[in-house]
């Protein structure tokens, strides 16, 4: 994907992106420096290529949803301020009738996040800009480093360059606990080197829109509704899980039974973390949202946003994928887009959103072709929205996809689902495994600065550990020795996973380790 130019601040001209650029003729005068190259080479796709891609783009997501069993899509394609395609496909809930449409809303997952982009460029200014730092906006949020508290920046946050680990507040989500418990907690999380550690977080977004919230004096949910949904005539968009649930023309969450079968299984409400993942939308609303985007911030003649702000989130902030050979291309984070540039030297901009829970989507963009794509779909992330889109660009370029990015794509979801599942099969107790203590060695409340107190209760000769502001209630089933074993729930749910009991005084143990929760070393808990 290659280095990136530094690319002008005034960029009208430059973008309507596709359109190609005018340039004067140059006069070249001895010893004087050659004009800089154009931002985007010229665009390389035509229009009966881009309108053929279109032609085929019902079977490509037909044959998708064949394989997958995913039960609904939709699909937006956006073409030179044109919506070129808007369809949908399949059923709202498995088992029932009603179908997709245009006008389904689906949940975004981190989708979310370039629309969050999207807001705040709208946003700052006076009040607050991309590089002011949060902290001062934000009551009591806090890193583990003072100096990163002071420094830390609206644009670091949303660049995943703050230093927090991958994921950081996830599991607390899943717990249960609100936005504010979430963010005053981040203090207790353990820091990369500032600015030269990507990982991806949805609580880095969530404090720096919070922040810019806070510093316009209104919510989260109303400055994203003030600035950008209502202004772009998006009349099915939200960041209040309360208007995805009250809609009528609703896409559920859906999940892969062990047999291969479909179900809506789950609610997911991802209010705690709106900015980053709380957003919902329906395809139509978003074919508006890809116009304002290829148009600098411009939708049906007027300036919904700033162009130099919204061009800001393009530009690459943090590599996120060094190249894996010395002749590969990097890939980069901008600002809630992933960057990259392709064999031509083109910039394409995308963003994926995945529920385990049961929701799946994708955007894509080559700006330098005035071109984009969103695909929605209600089931488990299986890489489906990801295909068409890659199938589709693929289909406007060579005739047809250059591979089964089904296949390839799906293989990284699985890899990404196995790759939080404990090494140890808890089902299967090591034949001489020791027998556990008493049950009153275990019993009682044990403390936690990050997760908040954990109590282990004895009920029926079963022990149970709670947790959570609820709290959530977890049933414990020995495994070996001080070993117990439970089953995670949630977004970030892991399958079985251990806890493993320590320490001896008076004959009851002192601390508790909970290995899902332990990847940060934040999940032992003390006896209080």
């Amino acid at each position: 994907m290659g280095l990136m130019g530094v690319r002008q601040k005034t960029r009208r001209h430059l973008g309507r992106p596709g359109a190609a650029l005018a340039l004067a003729p140059l006069l070249l005068v001895p010893g004087a420096l050659a004009a800089a190259p154009p931002p985007q080479p010229p665009p390389q796709l035509t229009s009966s290529g881009v309108d053929a891609a279109v032609g085929k783009l019902d079977g490509i997501v037909r044959d998708g949803m064949r394989r997958t069993g995913v039960p609904g899509v939709a699909v937006a394609v956006v073409y030179k301020d044109r919506v070129a395609y808007l369809k949908g496909f399949g059923v709202r809930h498995e088992g029932q009738s009603a179908s997709i449409d245009p006008d389904t809303v689906f949940e975004l997952a981190s989708l979310s996040k370039p629309l969050a982009s999207t807001v705040v460029a709208g946003s700052v200014g006076d009040k607050i800009g991309w590089d002011d730092p949060v902290a001062p906006h934000l009551p009591g949020f806090a890193l583990r480093d003072p100096w990163v508290t002071r420094q830390v920046t609206v644009a670091d946050l949303f660049a995943h360059r703050s230093g927090l680990p991958d994921h950081a507040g996830d599991l607390l989500e899943d717990l249960g606990y609100d936005r504010a418990y979430i963010l005053n907690h981040l203090r207790y999380e353990p820091l990369a080197p500032f600015r030269a550690a990507y990982a991806y977080t949805n609580y880095g977004p969530t404090a720096a829109g919070q922040a810019v919230a806070d510093a316009k004096g209104t919510t989260w949910e109303k400055l994203a509704e003030d600035t950008l949904y209502k202004p772009a005539g998006m009349t099915s968009t939200s960041s209040r899980f309360a208007d995805y649930e009250a809609a009528k023309n609703r896409a559920d969450l859906h999940v892969q039974a062990a047999d291969g079968t479909w179900r809506a299984a789950y609610v997911r409400d991802a209010d705690a973390q709106a900015p980053a993942g709380g957003a919902s939308s329906s395809a139509r609303d978003m074919s508006r949202w890809l116009r304002l985007q290829l148009a600098n911030g411009e939708l049906d003649g007027r300036q919904i946003i700033p162009a130099e702000q919204l061009e800001h989130t393009h530009i690459p902030a943090i590599v996120s994928a060094p190249p894996p050979a010395p002749a590969g291309r990097a890939g980069f984070y901008g600002l809630g887009w992933n960057v990259g540039y392709d064999t031509l030297g083109r910039l394409r901009l995308s963003h994926s959103g995945a529920f385990a829970l049961g929701a799946n989507t994708n955007v894509t963009m080559l700006p330098g072709e005035d071109l984009g794509i969103v695909v929605l779909t209600n089931g488990k992330p299986l890489g489906l929205p990801d295909a068409i889109a890659q199938s589709f660009f693929d289909t406007a370029e060579h005739g047809k996809p250059t591979a089964d990015w089904l296949d390839l794509i799906g293989k990284v979801y699985a890899q990404e689902e196995a790759a939080g599942r404990s090494p140890t099969d808890y089902t299967d107790p090591p034949a001489n495994a020791a027998a556990a203590r008493p049950d009153a060695t275990y019993t009682g409340t044990y403390a936690n600065s990050y997760y908040g107190p954990l109590t282990v209760s004895a009920s029926g000769g079963e022990l149970t550990m709670r947790l959570g502001p609820k709290p959530t209630t977890f049933r414990l089933t020995h495994y070996a020795g001080d070993t117990f074993s439970f089953r995670t729930v949630g977004e970030n749910a892991v399958g079985l996973s251990g806890v493993t009991f320590k320490g001896n005084r008076d004959g009851r143990a002192t601390r508790v380790t909970v290995e899902a929760f332990d990847e940060n070393g934040l999940g032992t808990f003390t006896r209080e």
